[in-house]
């Protein structure tokens, strides 16, 4: 047991912050793909508007899922550095180029037939099913490299190098606009395509984005202890990945797919209804990604404790962690407060759009709150490996109590039995919408109260074995 120069909770602060910001700054930049789209397309018209924001749904229930698999190598490489082990660190990260292979290829099928997708958002008019189906045919040129530029991400992340990718990140954000505003709008003689247009700039900036980050970790001398090699396939390795990243990939979906459907049913009630969620969503995955970028780095440094056997420095970090998200999600809810009136003018010039996103808005306070804290409790389990039984609760919590019940209560039997709640709380919310919301905040707070609790359970475990 290496449990040597273990320090403070503060310390642990202070390296948890260290290892956060960039990959805080890199997730706000990838983001900023999703607010650059909504926002521009959102001044395009309202029908590729709703297009947009049916087909980010519909994309990221599929690029996420596939991704949380990815994200497997977070862990597993982390304690490979922690135990130094170079070498291991090397093959694993080909490893998971060779499974990125083949989840691109999944996600493309499942990206391919749209229609699948928009039975469950009732009559959708022609033109906004029309644009639906391009952009993800766009995105589909988009995936594959995607996903293989989450393996350097994961590389870098674990290794406690996530400076890299959000240079390169924030680089890429640059040229995402640009292509935007030339392919939306037709510039310099291309053609207007609206949503498309923002499909067809994904894709060529996810392109560029990969092998601008293959350059660089094949180039700087840091990562050549690595041996990074891409090698044959090591079906052993492989079941390893997956072993722990299909729990993972399925806990990211089950947290997706409760986006995905609140958007394709809130599809129901209208054009203008379905533009004030896709703000509200946009809104809720931009401020994610304080508590998921904390959650990465303490994961990441937890994981190097455990592979250096350092159960007190593994403990102190995670405790680190949960008190960084908890600062950063009270200073998240003021600033969300304060100011929007003016974030929400900023996505829409739609007066009817913007009176929608604003009554929703009353609500996300209680949502960022629970969500942050379900969300550090999921990486921190991650860095044990622990990714089953996490994704039962959150499929329980998420799924079962957050979607289902918001359906009851907004569009299914149940719908209204919750309209005097939410006339004090979210006052002139549409119904359907409100509902939907509020029972997704009290399913991420179910969450968080269950994974906190599993959590100790699994510390108690490792503890133990170093007492003995």
């Amino acid at each position: 047991m290496n449990n040597a120069g273990t320090h403070s909770l503060f310390f642990y602060i202070k390296e948890t912050l260290k290892q956060a910001w960039p990959v805080l700054i890199s997730a706000w930049a990838g983001i900023a793909f999703g607010v650059l789209d909504t926002t521009m397309v959102g001044h395009a018209s309202a029908a590729d508007l709703q297009a947009m924001a049916l087909s980010v749904s519909i994309y990221l229930t599929v690029f996420i899922g596939l991704m949380g698999v990815v994200h497997a190598l977070i862990p597993i490489i982390g304690q490979h550095f922690g135990a130094r082990q170079p070498a291991r660190v090397g093959h694993a990260w080909g490893q998971g180029v060779w499974l990125s292979f083949g989840l691109a290829g999944v996600g493309s099928i499942a990206l391919f037939f749209p229609d699948l997708w928009l039975m469950f958002s009732g009559t959708i008019e022609p033109e906004v099913r029309n644009g639906v189906t391009w952009y993800l045919r766009m995105l589909i040129i988009a995936l594959p490299a995607s996903l293989l530029f989450r393996t350097i991400y994961c590389l870098g992340t674990a290794v406690s190098r996530p400076k890299i990718v959000m240079t390169i990140n924030l680089v890429s954000v640059g040229f995402k606009a640009l292509f935007n505003w030339i392919f939306i709008f037709g510039k310099f003689g291309m053609p207007a395509l609206g949503a498309v247009g923002a499909g067809l700039s994904s894709a060529i900036v996810a392109w560029m984005t990969l092998f601008i980050g293959l350059w660089v970790i094949t180039h700087d001398p840091f990562f050549k202890p690595f041996q990074l090699r891409l090698g044959r396939p090591d079906w052993a390795e492989l079941k390893s990945l997956l072993r722990l990243g299909l729990p993972m990939g399925g806990s990211y979906l089950v947290e997706v797919c409760a986006f995905t459907f609140m958007a394709l049913l809130v599809a129901r009630e209208g054009m203008f209804v379905t533009g004030g969620h896709q703000i509200m969503a946009n809104l809720a995955a931009l401020c994610y990604m304080l508590p998921m970028a904390i959650g990465i780095a303490s994961a990441s440094l937890t994981a190097q404790a455990i592979g250096a056997q350092a159960p007190q420095r593994a403990l102190l970090t995670g405790r680190a962690g949960l008190a960084v998200v908890l600062v950063g999600a009270g200073l998240t809810v003021v600033l969300i407060l304060v100011f929007r009136d003016l974030i929400v003018s900023a996505y829409t010039d739609d007066t009817e759009v913007a009176a929608v996103a604003l009554t929703l808005l009353t609500i996300l306070p209680l949502f960022l709150f629970c969500d942050a804290m379900q969300c550090i409790m999921t990486y921190l389990l991650r860095a044990y490996k622990v990714a089953v039984v996490p994704l039962i609760m959150q499929v329980v919590a998420l799924t079962v109590f957050g979607l289902v019940g918001g359906w009851l209560l907004g569009f299914g039997p149940w719908k209204g039995a919750l309209q005097p709640l939410l006339d004090i709380l979210m006052p002139g919310a549409p119904v359907g919408a409100g509902s939907l919301w509020f029972m997704a905040a009290l399913g991420l707070g179910l969450s968080a109260i269950l994974l906190k609790f599993w959590y100790r359970r699994v510390v108690r475990q490792y503890q133990s074995q170093f007492k003995h």
